[in-house]
């Protein structure tokens, strides 16, 4: 190589360099084009298929007739909070669909935008609450949460959802974007080629791993007002809080995402039998797992714990956490270190008038 640069001239190692790296730059550029041509493939794709099976809903008339039985009119929602252990949760669903007969269905919007424009909150509660062909459906996307009552709807969906410690999400989505993951390894992430590591963000004052990043789990639950995404609103906290309790059937978290699983397999068997097993022992449990994430320093740690904003979603997690621990603690009990579901607990007595 050093007699290279002895029998190169100076302009011309230059020029090839120039070469080089317009030769990457195009690359990159190609690689970006098949990527955005990919996914309007795979839009166009799901169109067509929604298209076909509503012409065959349309061709059926009589199926607008049928009243599916109680056990099948049954829709789950699973708006994910990104980086919370979601694929691997939502393989499980996909594993167990055929088996126990029900429909998995994403929810793909434009650019993983959460918020939907008023005209697709109507479509999508349509779709979701009138689609029959689609039920027992189990829809999951990176949404946040909608209120089907707003709509007039009597039957509302199940919303099932999982979080994760507030700091351990940023650090597992700061280093997916600059590395991505072994669920897709080839594809290029929107960070690729940054090599700074979340330390060395935190130190400088970047604003990839600024405290107002982890202002998401808490407006994920509050929903579509907006202040809910008003950074620090101690009102989307409340109604977080509010909805958790009072609209979502179970809310767990990726610490503990194993007993989640065997609660709504316990609760919910319509959709989730076999899921604890399937968990244990399957291939896709752990299937997407960050690529060369380096755990944060304790520095680093405290520095995010100073901001008000890393307080509120870590109170939000907390609330979390307890409400999860609650649950358990009434469901399951513990035997030579494992965890069984408890039977029923409850019984009908004195059952007046009797009969003939």
């Amino acid at each position: 190589m050093g007699l290279l640069r002895i029998m190169v001239p100076p302009k011309l190692q230059l020029l090839a360099v120039l070469a080089f790296g317009v030769a990457v730059l195009f690359l990159e550029n190609q690689i970006q084009k098949l990527e955005e041509s990919r996914g309007k493939l795979e839009r166009a794709i799901a169109r067509h298929e929604v298209r076909e099976i509503e012409q065959r809903h349309t061709a059926d008339g009589s199926r607008q007739d049928v009243t599916l039985d109680e056990e099948d009119d049954v829709v789950i929602i699973y708006n994910r909070v990104p980086k919370t252990a979601s694929t691997s949760f939502t393989n499980i669903a996909y594993d167990l669909c055929a088996k126990n007969k029900y429909h998995v269905l994403h929810i793909n919007t434009t650019k993983n935008n959460p918020v939907m424009s008023l005209q697709d909150q109507v479509r999508f509660v349509k779709n979701v609450t009138s689609w029959k062909e689609m039920k027992p459906g189990f829809y999951h996307g990176h949404v946040s949460y909608l209120d089907f009552a707003k709509f007039g709807v009597k039957k509302k969906p199940i919303y099932i959802n999982v979080i994760r410690d507030p700091i351990e999400r940023l650090v597992s989505y700061y280093y997916f974007l600059r590395f991505g993951d072994d669920y897709r390894p080839g594809l290029r992430r929107r960070k690729q080629g940054d090599k700074k590591t979340f330390d060395e963000c935190v130190a400088a004052g970047g604003s990839d791993c600024a405290p107002e990043k982890l202002w998401l789990q808490i407006p994920f639950f509050c929903g579509h007002s907006s202040e809910c995404w008003n950074v620090g609103s101690r009102w989307a906290l409340e109604q977080a809080k509010y909805n958790l309790i009072n609209e979502y059937f179970l809310v767990g978290v990726t610490e503990e995402l194993e007993d989640f699983i065997m609660l709504l397999e316990a609760a919910l068997p319509r959709f989730f039998r076999g899921a604890t097993e399937l968990y244990r022992t399957g291939k896709k449990s752990h299937l997407r797992k960050t690529t060369e994430k380096k755990l944060p320093t304790k520095e680093t740690i405290a520095k995010l714990q100073q901001s008000e904003i890393w307080k509120m979603e870590n109170e939000f997690y907390e609330f979390a956490l307890e409400q999860f621990q609650f649950v358990r603690a009434h469901a399951v009990r513990e035997k030579d270190g494992e965890l069984y579901i408890l039977a029923q607990n409850f019984f009908y007595e004195k059952i007046y008038p009797k009969s003939n």
